[in-house]
């Protein structure tokens, strides 16, 4: 199949229901010729899969699929990708909408759509993502950014040992998406809380375009097309583009960026005031007894993930240098210092009625000071290594 005659794939994703519902039922209605695919995982603890396909009129069609090794993805993975492949072959709709579970991050649905394989067949050869779509309603946007309430609570999980948060959930739809989809009621005039939750919006993908549901451009922006590895380089903690300092309708961002390394042990101190200082912060650091380890702070609704990337590019020598992706080498070399090579700390926090100059000094009085640089490397490599808990020990 060439690919001018890929069958179109959009995915919307949404923990707001009725939002999402509206989503996919305008772009099912005005796109045209359009087949719809959700998996319900109402079930999931059972280890049930309910599959649902309908197009504009007729009622659903409904099947069950059972966890392969008690895995959701895997369920998806074997009948989500071999029905639009069927659906792609048989010519019998020129749209096709994958409608996401509450909790499902889009993330590796597209990546599975785009580059699964089925029986030795390429999907990419049968199968275009046009689109992601994430619906959200900037009213519940705050107060689910604030909550430490696990999916599970609110039977939106996606597998028995999904322990994620709404507002993990929530964040990772929004960054990853590039339409955002928004009820009519969110341009309502004065309400400070829609403002507000639009503006939360607006600082956590800036680059996004939001689209107010019912006004006829959602399925244009839907089908504008989606570029798979850009999305993949823009969630990827190496290389994502952090969003700026901002202010808007009480909801601020501020990015604090550093050269110097920060004190394992006064960092870790100071975590249990930084993180709940934001409803969303995100970014990439370095620890001064871990050198040459990029790690990557991942936090919403007061959980904090922080992650092992990998080196940075100034710890490698030429050879592994090369091994990295021409993007990551650009984008080290585009920022390279003559002492820290492209080690930083980058780290951005979005929050309503963000303390920008209290983490500010937070943040700085976690460097090291002059006398502890003066150290020099193997000096840092001696700091005790409080973040043993979080990440494996230094080698």
């Amino acid at each position: 199949m060439s690919q001018d005659t890929r069958l179109p794939v959009v995915v919307v994703a949404g923990l707001h229901e009725p939002a999402r519902h509206q989503a996919v039922q305008e772009l099912l209605y005005t796109a045209g010729d359009a087949v719809v695919l959700h998996h319900d995982l109402t079930d999931v603890d059972s280890g049930r899969v309910r599959r649902d396909l309908r197009t504009a009129d007729g009622p659903p069609s409904r099947t069950h699929t059972d966890f392969t090794n008690d895995c959701p993805c895997c369920a998806l993975r074997e009948d989500l990708l071999p029905e639009l492949l069927r659906i792609a072959d048989t010519g019998s709709h020129r749209l096709a909408i994958v409608e996401l579970w509450g909790g499902s991050d889009p993330h590796p649905a597209v990546e599975m759509i785009a580059g699964g394989e089925v029986g030795g067949r390429d999907a990419a050869d049968s199968l275009e993502v046009a689109g992601v779509v994430t619906a959200v309603d900037p009213l519940l946007l705050l107060p689910q950014l604030s909550v430490p309430d696990e999916l599970r609570e609110h039977r939106l999980h996606t597998s028995t040992d999904d322990g994620r948060t709404l507002a993990e959930a929530l964040a990772h739809q929004i960054e990853y998406a590039t339409v955002l989809a928004v009820p009519r009621a969110a341009d309502a005039a004065g309400a400070p809380e829609l403002h507000a939750g639009l503006a939360m919006l607006r600082q956590l993908h800036p680059l996004a375009r939001a689209v107010r549901l019912g006004s006829g451009a959602l399925t244009r922006a839907a089908l504008a097309g989606f570029d798979v590895p850009a999305a993949r380089d823009r969630v990827n903690p190496a290389l994502a583009l952090l969003p700026q300092d901002h202010d808007e309708a009480g909801v601020a961002t501020l990015l604090w960026e550093r050269r110097r390394p920060l004190h394992p042990g006064r960092l870790y101190d100071a975590l249990e005031q930084l993180v709940p200082a934001a409803q969303r912060s995100r970014g990439r650091f370095w620890l001064a007894n871990r050198p040459g380890l990029m790690l990557a702070w991942d936090a919403a609704g007061a959980n904090l993930a922080v992650e092992d990337c990998g080196p940075w590019l100034t710890a490698l020598t030429d050879r592994q240098w090369e091994s990295y992706p021409p993007q990551r080498r650009a984008a080290a070399a585009l920022d390279w210092h003559p002492l820290y090579g492209d080690r930083v700390q980058q780290l951005s926090f979005t929050a309503e009625g963000l303390d920008t100059d209290g983490i500010t000094g937070l943040l700085d009085s976690c460097l090291l000071t002059d006398d502890e640089l003066a150290a020099g490397q193997q000096g840092w490599c001696a700091l005790p290594d409080a973040f043993e808990d979080l990440l494996a020990p230094t080698a």
